[in-house]
């Protein structure tokens, strides 16, 4: 397992943009797929968006398709969740998770599929 941190979050107004950054330590990063969960109030905790270990495939939800993109840098052992023109609706507290459950190649997009969790960056789109 690995240790995860979130960091980014915050309040912005509708239309507006934020980077989420996850860094990593205590384990292998390249060893893992990562993945972007949010909860809100309320609601299970979705799938945002999944990346794979070499970071060449990615997947994003239907939700925040064409706005929200995951990158990861495997020297720097860190996860990105750049988000841009967000909604209210994309209020929630974000998690950043690791697993290597799959194939190299394999994108998991369950919560089950992953085995380490940071402890959550709220984020707030509101006016």
């Amino acid at each position: 397992q690995v240790h995860l941190v979130e960091s980014g979050g915050g309040l912005v107004q509708p239309g507006g943009s934020l980077r989420l950054s996850c860094a990593a330590s205590g384990g292998t990063f390249s060893n893992n797929a990562m993945g972007w969960f949010r909860q809100a109030p309320g609601n299970e905790r979705e799938v945002v968006a999944a990346i794979t270990r070499s970071g060449d495939s990615t997947y994003e939800a239907p939700s925040v398709k064409g706005r929200f993109t995951i990158s990861r840098d495997n020297d720097k052992n860190l996860v990105y969740l750049q988000m841009n023109s967000l909604k209210p609706e994309d209020t929630a507290v974000y998690f950043c998770a690791a697993g290597d459950y799959g194939g190299y190649y394999y994108i998991p997009k369950e919560a089950y599929e992953y085995d380490s969790w940071g402890q959550g960056t709220q984020v707030t789109v509101s006016s």
